[in-house]
């Protein structure tokens, strides 16, 4: 299957199973209180496909960015007949768990993915969850030039938790381009405090200081026939040193190499307790990813924990991941809405096609993974006090629960014009984002 047709059949599991639970939660829950649901549809428009039973019409979609459950009375612009099984019949708290339950569904979805997963394979970067220590610094970086240098300790980020791991500290310094972070170091036995102010990245505008987690350059690839492979360099090799300068990162392997123009290198490596020098001639390859030409050895050091959970560790690891994940949704949010970060940090249909092509080449716990990470987007989202969401209509049932009567269908109409109106603006912004970082200098093109 090639990478496009990969990438068409991967989204659209991924965000058909996704809105196929979300509705569900709205489905079943209106069923359970007697509601009558109309039409259960996969996908928005015209309708293509699907059957009717009962008094509902299951159906798929034209448009597949999306579903939705219409529930009997429920557009408050229309005249109520009195009907109990019209949604507005039903009291304020039946109305409220169904308004919920598609927000939930996908929360819960997002939990039971990862508890699945990890029970199978949890793995993480052997640097992951160790304190903060500094194992190399790029040139130029933000933290290059507030001078902060290999072997500093991170005890602390802004006003955040003492003795931080590399966990803690990546997605501070993502979520904080251009902004001023205080960092508390310990250097030796003096602890000195740097202001760092993240460099935004890449195509979606990240945040990066420019330092690298010090870890053990363990080679878990190497690529047949390259320079490290034909110098006999082996699977599990431990890195220590090239032309005698200790490495702590691959990115110091990396530029060391650069900085040497091909120059043979002489590699101290570790295998089964011995010390060995190899000494290794990079070559100069192309590498699509950066579109330019890079001095290479054919090597990759990534080593991972990896381990299965039972079930309970599991259910837990995938909690907290989960709550973590869901913190720093919110605080993309407000940085957003502060305009502190760029809104292109915000992932769109494209990009969602894009990462699940790329997740679905790399095996089905990747694409679980995404599957995993997209639904617990999609239950927060929802849950934003935005009318026509399902957040709004909880907010509309909170007001009127306050007021101890049902809002005027005048203000109602006018509050979800404005509604549809930001929801369309909304949109337009993602899709441009998704373009902007399809099509690269197309926004220097557009007027």
């Amino acid at each position: 299957m090639n990478g496009f047709l990969l990438a068409v059949v991967a989204t659209a599991a991924v965000l058909g199973f996704m809105i196929l639970i979300h509705e569900f939660g709205h489905y079943i829950t209106a069923k359970m209180f007697g509601v009558r649901v109309e039409v259960f549809s996969i996908g928005f428009g015209t309708r293509l496909l699907g059957w009717r039973k009962g008094d509902t019409d299951y159906r798929i979609s034209a448009i597949p960015l999306g579903g939705y459950v219409r529930m009997s009375g429920e557009n408050p612009m229309e005249p109520r007949t009195g009907d109990p099984g019209e949604f507005l019949s039903h009291p304020r708290w039946q109305r409220f768990i169904i308004a919920i339950a598609g927000p939930f569904m996908n929360i819960f979805l997002a939990l039971a993915l990862l508890t699945g997963v990890y029970m199978v394979s949890f793995s993480r970067p052997i640097w992951a969850n160790k304190q903060a220590l500094v194992g190399y610094v790029m040139k130029d970086s933000a933290a290059a030039k507030v001078g902060i240098q290999p072997g500093d300790k991170i005890l602390r980020i802004d006003d955040g938790p003492l003795n931080p791991t590399w966990q803690q500290v990546i997605p501070q310094m993502v979520l904080s381009p251009n902004q001023p972070v205080k960092v508390e170091l310990q250097r030796g036995n003096q602890t000195i405090t740097k202001t760092v102010v993240p460099e935004p990245t890449g195509p979606d505008q990240y945040g990066s200081a420019g330092w690298v987690p010090d870890q053990p350059n363990i080679v878990t690839s190497l690529e047949t026939g390259l320079p490290a492979d034909r110098a006999g360099m082996k699977l599990g090799d431990k890195i220590i040193a090239v032309n005698g300068v200790e490495v702590r990162s691959v990115p110091a392997i990396i530029d060391l190499l650069q900085d040497e123009q091909g120059k043979p290198a002489a590699f101290t490596v570790l295998r089964d307790g011995k010390q060995l020098t190899l000494t290794v001639k990079p070559e100069l390859v192309d590498v699509p990813s950066e579109d330019e030409k890079r001095w290479r050895i054919g090597i990759s050091c990534e080593p991972d924990e990896v381990t299965q959970l039972p079930f309970v560790a599991a259910m837990r690891q995938s909690w907290d991941d989960n709550k973590k994940s869901s913190y720093l949704i919110l605080e993309l949010v407000q940085k957003m809405v502060r305009r502190q970060v760029s809104m292109r940090q915000m992932e769109g249909p494209i990009g969602i096609a894009r990462a699940s092509g790329e997740a679905a080449r790399q095996g089905l716990s990747p694409l679980l993974q995404l599957t995993a990470a997209i639904s617990l987007n999609l239950g927060i989202f929802n849950l934003f006090p935005i009318p026509i969401l399902d957040g709004g209509v909880i907010l509309m049932l909170f007001i009127e629960s306050l007021m101890g009567h049902d809002i005027s269908l005048h203000v109602k109409e006018r509050v979800y014009q404005m509604a549809f109106l930001f929801l369309v603006l909304f949109f337009v912004v993602v899709i441009y984002n998704d373009l902007v970082k399809t099509l690269p200098g197309l926004a220097q093109r557009l007027p």
